[in-house]
């Protein structure tokens, strides 16, 4: 429930982002608000510096890499209910099925998901969720939004996050410990997964800022399309393992 709390408070520092960014201009009209997002990636920067990376290289020192593998897999496989929903509301019916049984059978037989089964029986892992729901349903982007702790994202961006809190059982367990403690320790777990393909962004970029933005909206159009791009789109060729999760320091679902 504390999640939720923290989501709502989230929208409230986003408008009133919006607010105090108003009076910044910037020359990229997806991008006016590009004060108050250059502040704020700076503030996510100093987290990651700070407290992330270095707890995310402590978890991946200590943590045997079965129980990490282990740990991806449950979360992965809790990360299937919201992907089976989103299936279901862009009509990819037999998609749906899919992501259905592959949370059925991680379930029973992966030990709760511990271990994925479903990949032993070729039943792949899609990427589907509220923010790409909403892009097919016509909702625009929007401008671009740069958040404290989750990173690069947009005002329908932040409409998915909601969306996927809602989606998550793990926003409903009773206990505020218990959920926050297993958001933490997929934000960390996720973090550690990205602590070498962030060398893409530090190594690819002259500014970080307008790299992590290319690269949020191209990765965007490309889920949202399902990687069909329009004839003439200028989509950035980024490794395949590049996205979101290599732009925040925190993102927990």
């Amino acid at each position: 429930m504390q999640h939720k709390k923290l989501i709502t408070q989230l929208g409230c520092l986003v408008l009133l982002g919006m607010l105090e960014g108003c009076a910044t201009t910037s020359k990229d009209p997806q991008d006016p608000l590009e004060g108050w997002n250059r502040g704020v990636q700076t503030f996510n920067d100093k987290l990651d510096d700070y407290a992330m990376k270095p707890v995310a290289k402590g978890y991946q020192w200590i943590t045997p890499s079965f129980v990490d593998r282990g740990v991806s897999n449950f979360f992965s496989n809790i990360n299937d209910i919201g992907v089976t929903i989103n299936d279901l509301l862009q009509f990819k019916i037999s998609q749906t099925g899919m992501d259905g049984s592959r949370f059925i059978v991680n379930t029973i037989a992966g030990v709760a998901g511990f271990v994925d089964v479903a990949a032993m029986i070729d039943l792949p892992k899609h990427n589907e969720d509220f923010d790409q729901t909403m892009g097919v349903w016509g909702v625009p982007t929007g401008p671009y939004l740069v958040l404290p702790f989750f990173g690069p994202s947009s005002p329908r961006g932040v409409g998915g996050l909601i969306g996927d809190a809602a989606m998550n059982p793990i926003s409903y367990l009773d206990s505020g410990v218990v959920s926050s403690g297993l958001f933490g320790l997929n934000a960390i777990d996720l973090r550690a997964d990205n602590l070498a393909t962030e060398k893409i962004a530090t190594e690819a970029a002259v500014d970080r800022y307008a790299f992590f933005k290319s690269a949020y909206f191209q990765h965007r159009e490309y889920l949202v399309n399902d990687g069909n791009m329009p004839e003439g789109s200028d989509y950035l060729e980024i490794d395949d393992d590049f996205n979101e999760d290599n732009l925040a320091p925190v993102k927990p679902y």
